[in-house]
């Protein structure tokens, strides 16, 4: 079975947990609502190199800051540790709804930064958490193409980010160039 296009990595295999065939898990994100609503999962080696292989999960919960589970094959101990390391992705289409106002780091990446004015400040790469809040990193557009990509880091927060059109793949943001 080939790797679906959608899929967004969402966290990694610690290592057994108990002795009949569970994981423990350390999701990306805090909440690890994909985690806990997805029925499969997508395991790799490091670096999601596409060879995924889906997994059912039988049962999954939250365990303090971590998630286990209970998945197809995994027998024993021995199965489970097998599988430290693993990457888990899961399908975009299996994240529950955001909430009003609240956006999927995965949806936001790719979009188009500009000033209300339209002045193009960039593509959002990735983000960062800082302990206050998201930061999006945003490639500089143009420049020399044999120099090394120069980025800008935005705050995401209400004070900077006037609107965030997802279909449209686009954020307006209250930011100057000259800020950099």
């Amino acid at each position: 079975m080939t790797a679906p296009d959608d899929l967004c990595q969402v966290g990694h295999v610690l290592d057994a947990w108990g002795v009949r065939g569970w994981v423990k898990v350390a999701p990306d994100d805090p909440q690890a609502a994909a985690l806990l609503k997805a029925k499969t999962w997508w395991l790799s080696r490091p670096g999601f190199d596409g060879s995924a292989k889906p997994v059912q999960v039988r049962l999954a919960r939250r365990h303090g800051s971590a998630v286990v589970a209970l998945l197809d094959g995994p027998e024993d101990r021995a199965a489970a540790e097998a599988l430290r390391g693993r990457q888990i992705a899961v399908r975009r289409a299996d994240f529950p709804p955001a909430e009003a106002d609240e956006f999927y780091w995965a949806d936001l990446i790719g979009c188009k930064v500009q000033t209300p004015q339209g002045a193009d400040l960039g593509t959002v790469t990735g983000l960062l958490d800082s302990a206050a809040h998201a930061i999006l990193r945003v490639q500089i557009p143009g420049g020399d193409q044999d120099a090394k990509p120069r980025e800008r880091l935005i705050p995401f927060v209400h004070v900077y980010i006037d609107t965030v059109d997802l279909p449209g793949k686009t954020i307006v943001a209250q930011w100057d160039a000259s800020y950099d």
